[in-house]
């Protein structure tokens, strides 16, 4: 039931925040929901995949196994959804496609080669990265991103996933766009 949640919530709040959202119902591909702004003049369109999860013992995180194919509009968001116990409401964090294909290969490939652990002691392949709520803080309740294409959202990481992007041993995904300048945040 916690996708179900996830993604019921979020159409209530693009509704809340101008959006006129549709389930897709499996029909299209990396999207869960599509949304048309009825608050702006040229009335964009957007496309949602909707990622839910419940607290775990010490935060929350999401498997972002399917989160490795770039953007292929300036229109495409993740909505990560925290949905807690009741009756605390959900949180939701709005962050572009692109942003989550970078964090998701850092955050794993900065786990998968730490120096101070063993070789061969991780071997958990990409599509089973796992990305905390710590990354996406700064992208909490940023509703009003939606009406900026993607390309144009500044990157709200911690400075320490920069950091990490930096290292040899981790880097970005071969054919982000990122490669060609690492934006600053």
């Amino acid at each position: 039931m916690v996708k179900t949640v996830g993604e019921h919530w979020v159409c209530a709040m693009l509704a809340r925040h101008g959006w006129a959202p549709a389930l897709t119902r499996d029909g299209i591909a990396r999207t869960d929901i599509l949304a048309v702004a009825t608050h702006i003049e040229e009335r964009p369109s957007i496309e949602i995949q909707v990622k839910a999860a419940t607290r775990g013992a010490k935060h929350t995180t999401w498997l972002l196994g399917n989160a490795s194919t770039l953007a292929a509009s300036q229109r495409e968001w993740f909505v990560f959804v925290m949905v807690p116990q009741p009756p605390l409401p959900p949180r939701g964090f709005i962050v572009p496609r692109d942003h989550v294909v970078a964090a998701r290969w850092i955050i794993h490939q900065n786990w998968m080669t730490n120096p101070d652990v063993a070789t061969g002691q991780r071997n958990t392949p990409i599509s089973q990265a796992r990305v905390n709520e710590e990354v996406w803080a700064g992208y909490e309740d940023r509703w009003d991103l939606l009406e900026t294409p993607t390309s144009s959202v500044p990157v709200l990481f911690p400075a320490w996933v920069r950091e990490r992007a930096l290292l040899d041993r981790v880097g970005l995904p071969p054919d982000h766009p990122w490669n060609e300048a690492l934006p600053v945040w």
